[in-house]
């Protein structure tokens, strides 16, 4: 695996970055700083970074064939656009749990939109994940989460993954592309102590799953048929949140980081916490899944 060292595209000091989505179209990265409320828009070709500010957080975002986006806010479910800016709340899954919010989300393959919740402090189990069809209904997919965190599908979209961050596990779960359902948990990865938490995810041509490690200082790269560790790429910030492959061929890995936490010990030896990285890679990602139907 050809990797380059990790570079430092962005030193925005964002509190909780997150959440990137490539735009194959656009050519832009949309990413996020969840409790701020932001969602960014990074032109490599420029170097250029807009940002749209909301007034809540934003948990996750992805592309709709529509038009704009939908996304998990802390209000609940809704659609977005950034031309003009606009967010409509249509879906409250979790109204009867006000101090919890939505984390991360993305399409599948089938073209719903599966997104998950996060407890207060991330400590009751009480959050969960849900899955919004593209007739606009919603199922509850998983309940008893605690951090409902990274999300992939495998090539032929029949193996769902998902990561509940406190429990340091991938889970692999047979999915049913026609009904969204989700069954047959069993372990892919484990993440052994002492490597940090397992986060945001996301998934190559090769089938392997790359795991953005809070708390870690990498990105951990799995073979999920045997759950081993192919690669620990170190990364110069302390909680590495996110990961997805961009640019022109999709081989470029843009990762996001947070401040969340930190005290000037750690922020004094990684002062580009926060910041947003790229590696160029030798592997390949997959186009962002769009939501809705056709």
């Amino acid at each position: 695996m050809q990797l380059s060292r990790p570079e430092l595209l962005l030193p925005v000091r964002a509190h909780l970055g997150e959440g990137p989505v490539w735009d194959l179209e656009k050519h832009l990265l949309y990413w996020l700083d969840i409790t701020a409320g932001h969602i960014h828009a990074y032109d490599p070709a420029s170097g250029t970074d807009v940002l749209h500010e909301f007034d809540q957080p934003i948990g996750c975002i992805a592309p709709a064939k529509a038009g704009g986006f939908v996304t998990g806010v802390r209000d609940g479910l809704a659609t977005l656009s950034l031309d003009p800016v606009k967010l409509t709340v249509f879906h409250r899954p979790a109204d009867h749990l006000p101090d919890s919010r939505f984390n991360d989300g993305k399409c599948g393959p089938d073209g719903r939109f599966v997104a998950g919740s996060i407890s207060r402090n991330g400590q009751e189990p009480v959050a969960a994940l849900y899955s919004l069809h593209t007739d606009g209904t919603v199922k509850t997919l998983l309940t008893g989460l605690r951090i409902s965190n990274g999300l992939a599908w495998s090539l032929d979209g029949k193996i769902f993954y998902h990561i509940d961050t406190p429990t340091r596990k991938v889970t692999a779960y047979d999915y049913d592309l026609a009904s969204g359902d989700i069954a047959n948990p069993r372990l892919a990865v484990q993440i052994p102590p002492g490597m940090g938490h397992p986060d945001g995810m996301t998934i190559d041509t090769a089938g392997r799953l790359w795991v953005a490690m809070w708390g870690g200082s990498s990105i951990t790269v799995w073979n999920p048929q045997n759950g081993g560790l192919l690669a620990r790429i170190p990364v110069p910030a302390k909680h590495v949140s996110s990961c997805t492959f961009g640019g022109p061929d999709l081989t470029d890995l843009y990762i996001t980081s947070a401040r969340q936490g930190l005290g000037r010990v750690h922020l004094a030896v990684r002062r580009a916490s926060g910041g947003l990285f790229r590696i160029h890679t030798n592997a390949q990602g997959l186009p962002a899944h769009k939501f809705g139907r056709g």
